[in-house]
């Protein structure tokens, strides 16, 4: 059988990580998993630089010489048929609303109109992958969240994903449930934290990881910070986890690296809630996102 590769990638709104996909044996090639990172609001020829510059890389130094697809994690709002983005107004590819990435990835690439890309949810694909790579997880109901630049969710029982029903938010997303005085998103993500610093302690911060030194150092405001995260992550996915009587929490995204700093605030309002849940940490959550958007190419003829 001959060889046939992918190239998979997940699409944060300050980087990209990317790789290799075996479509025979549906598996990453570990070694090929690269990250670059940069600044989504830049024009969307520049963009579509590091974009183009990555899967060029990766198809270069490991003898890909023809491609059999391209799949994508994305973040919402997203039109993951057609490939257009909907984003507006998240500090996050500003410039791309209403352009359709397949059209510029086949305009970048001389791709033929029949060359399989594929895209999902970043959420979505990153709680697939976390189900799929455990077959123990395959008989329980689970809630995959992903926390970063922005807040994603997933709801999946015995391996299928489930995004419509009583039992799940309209159309299986959290990021946009009505929140306080806006929506989950605004107290749940980067932005939300390094706002919660802001109106401890007055000090604007732009990088997280400065908050994490931050909290890391002792500094008793920023680990007040990423408490009251918790706090507000725990009264966001609470009815959630009731209303779909999820056996498991999994957590990934960039702002899972700080667990520690938060899941105690948010265990304990679990707790109190009386909430018993199994909670996880993904340890490799992007590969997870890489490897639940590639099983889309066993449905399309590559």
């Amino acid at each position: 059988m001959e060889k046939r590769f992918a190239i998979g990638m997940d699409v944060g709104g300050s980087h990209i990580t990317a790789a290799i996909i075996d479509i025979n044996e549906m598996k990453i090639i570990e070694e090929s998993v690269s990250k670059v990172s940069f600044n989504s609001n830049l024009s969307v020829s520049m963009v579509m630089d590091y974009w183009e510059n990555i899967i060029r890389s990766l198809c270069e130094k490991f003898t890909v010489e023809k491609l059999s697809g391209i799949a994508m994690a994305i973040p919402g709002p997203f039109d993951y048929e057609k490939g257009t983005f909907w984003i507006k107004d998240q500090n996050k590819y500003d410039n791309f609303y209403g352009l359709n990435i397949k059209d510029l990835l086949r305009e970048r690439f001389n791709f033929e109109q029949n060359f399989p890309i594929v895209s999902d949810n970043d959420a979505t694909s990153f709680g697939k992958g976390e189900v799929y790579k455990d077959p123990k997880n395959l008989t329980k109901r689970v809630m995959a969240i992903t926390l970063g630049t922005g807040l994603g969710g997933c709801f999946v029982e015995n391996g299928k994903v489930i995004n419509k029903g009583n039992n799940v938010p309209e159309n299986g997303e959290i990021w946009n449930l009505p929140y306080k005085n806006g929506i989950a998103e605004d107290a749940v993500s980067l932005r939300g934290l390094l706002a919660n610093y802001k109106n401890l302690s007055g000090n604007q911060l732009n990088e997280g990881i400065d908050l994490f030194n931050l909290a890391y150092e002792g500094d008793e405001k920023a680990i007040e910070a990423f408490s009251k995260f918790g706090e507000d992550l725990a009264e966001v996915v609470i009815p959630c986890l009731k209303n779909f009587n999820a056996d498991m929490l999994v957590i990934g995204g960039k702002l899972a690296n700080a667990g520690d700093l938060f899941l105690n605030a948010f265990e304990e309002k679990a707790k109190n809630a009386g909430i018993k849940i199994e909670v996880a940490i993904s340890t490799d959550n992007e590969t997870s996102a890489l490897l639940g958007v590639a099983t889309l190419l066993n449905a399309v003829n590559v």
